[in-house]
């Protein structure tokens, strides 16, 4: 086997093992988050925008009620990649094992995302797709349309490695 096809083997098997000890994609992603899904942007009641700096967020939590749907804009401010990402603590534990694996495989570089890396062929891909999270460089921005479907402990993170611990949290306080 080539190198190349070797290198490819190898990210192959670490998103597989990756993802089989996170559990289904329903229950570490977007799909199916415990508080809220996808909403349409024609039911937004209200847009809340949210800032990304070098290790915190701004505001550092969001007040909504349940059935609500809101666009968030949020907006990269930081000289680093980070990520928006709602969800539980526990699943953002898990997704902070998959953001370790983007960084040891090259595709967050620091302030650069290696787009070319989350498309490995072969049907395999790294790709960032889910509703419920973004990957944005410095000063990138974009918006997700969230419908808050219940309460719970849900939080809006970055999971890049060490951001989280650092406190790049946000609580959504259901009111």
């Amino acid at each position: 086997m080539s190198a190349p096809r070797i290198v490819i083997a190898t990210l192959a098997m670490s998103v597989a093992t990756i993802a089989m000890g996170a559990g289904s994609h329903q229950g570490g992603h977007g799909h199916g988050v415990s508080g809220g899904k996808p909403g349409e942007a024609s039911e937004a009641t209200r847009t809340i925008n949210i800032n990304m700096h070098d290790n915190y967020y701004e505001p550092e939590s969001i007040d909504v009620k349940a059935g609500e749907t809101v666009r968030l804009v949020v907006s990269n401010k930081g000289s680093l990649v980070h990520e928006f990402n709602i969800g539980t603590p526990d699943m953002h534990e898990a997704r902070q094992a998959e953001m370790t694996m983007l960084v040891q495989h090259g595709v967050i570089q620091g302030g650069t995302l290696n787009r070319g890396m989350m498309e490995m062929g072969n049907g395999h891909s790294m790709k960032q797709d889910d509703p419920n999270s973004m990957l944005l460089e410095p000063g990138g921005s974009r918006e997700v349309v969230w419908k808050f479907t219940g309460s719970g402990d849900i939080e809006f993170a970055c999971n890049v490695p060490g951001h989280y611990q650092a406190g790049m949290y946000g609580d959504v306080n259901f009111n």
